[in-house]
Parts: structure tokens; sequence; C-alpha cells
């Protein structure tokens, strides 16, 4: 039996009326040049101040090594929110095919190896799939954890499903995007605009829930 996903407000929903005065800064626990552009895009057009986190690099990194992606973000903002004062906002996401079990999953972000570009996580990708037929079903999934001084806040989570294709298409985007084809739009996320990914992918989803978190 499938269940019915939550509905969550778009952004236009949110943008207006402005967010209360009390909302706090949220600073960005990441160094994903993708991801910072997406949630700066999404949060000023919510009016919520969100800023990367200062002096990030110079801490002890986070060892990500949780088995789901809520572990990890959870793991990451308890990490991060030892080091500042004021809200942390971290971000696990990544792509789960199914007909390779869920891969790469948790290990999206250096599924061909620590370090490794989108092309190279790409190439793997295809790779991986080369004798898999259509449709390859596949979905992105996203889980947003905010704490404070060692305290989880708040944790949403967002999944957008579709198919990976055998060839790329579109050029903006990062990570899996010119792979993954959404079915409601006829468009991987890579020919979508940043607005228009925004408002149906596994990321804004857990965003806009976090904001009516924030916001109530």
């Amino acid at each position: 039996m499938s269940r019915e996903k939550p509905k969550s407000k778009s952004l236009r929903q949110l943008a207006s009326p402005p967010p209360p005065a009390s909302v706090p800064v949220l600073y960005l626990a990441s160094a994903n040049p993708g991801k910072w552009r997406e949630f700066r895009q999404a949060a000023a057009s919510c009016g919520i101040a969100l800023e990367l986190l200062p002096h990030l690099r110079e801490w002890p990194p986070c060892v990500e090594d949780g088995e789901t992606f809520e572990a990890n973000a959870r793991r990451k903002a308890l990490h991060y929110s030892a080091w500042t004062d004021g809200w942390v906002l971290a971000d696990d996401s990544g792509l789960c095919v199914e007909a390779l079990g869920g891969a790469p999953g948790v290990h999206s972000a250096r599924y061909a190896g620590p370090g490794a570009s989108d092309a190279a996580n790409n190439a793997k990708l295809m790779a991986e799939l080369r004798h898999v037929p259509p449709p390859r079903r596949a979905h992105y999934a996203c889980v947003l954890a905010v704490a404070e001084r060692g305290r989880i806040r708040f944790v949403t989570e967002g999944r957008a499903d579709g198919f990976i294709l055998d060839a790329p298409r579109g050029s903006n985007g990062f990570g899996y995007d010119p792979y993954f084809f959404y079915p409601p739009l006829g468009q991987t996320f890579a020919e979508l605009g940043a607005r228009e990914k925004f408002e149906v992918s596994h990321r804004g989803i857990a965003f806009r829930k976090l904001l009516e978190k924030l916001t109530r």
C-alpha cells in the first residue's frame, strides 16, 4: 500500500507574508557550492537569513559514516553546532537507484572515491548500469537537520522520484542531475531552472518543510 506524501507549501506561498523576526540566522554547514547556491536562493525568496558557517574548513571535519541520510545529517549538525553559536543547518542527500540496491545512496558524493568529481561519479554510475535496461527507477533523497549547541531542534526530509537516462541532458544543476529524469515535468533536473528545480526537488521539499517549522 502506498502512503500519501505529505504536502508542503511552495516557495511562493512561503514568501508572503514574511516570517516573524524571531526566526534566527541559519548557518549552513556545507562546502558544496551547488547546495549553497540552491539553499541561498530559496532562503532569500522566503526572507530567511542563511549564511555559510564561518571558518568551516578550519574545524575538524565530521566523519560521515552513518548508514542513513538522517544519521549523517544529524551527525553533521551536532558536530558543527559544537563549534559555533547559533543554529547550524546540515544536509545529507544523494541518489538511490533501485537496480543497484539503493546505491550510491549515502556514498553519492564519493561514489567513485574520495574527492571524486561529478563527472567521475556519473561515469561510475553509467558503468554500473550498463547492463540494466530501462526503466531504471531511482529517487533523490534529502534529510536536513538543524542543531544548536549540541542539541537537535528540527529534522525534515524530502524525496523526488524519477529514472536514470542513458545519456546526460542539460547543463544546470550538479551531481547526477543530467541523468536524473523527472517524469512530471518531462525533463532532467539539469534541464530545469534553479527555481523550477527547487520547487520539485528532494532538497526543495525538505527545505520547505523546515521553513514551515521555523515560521510557525
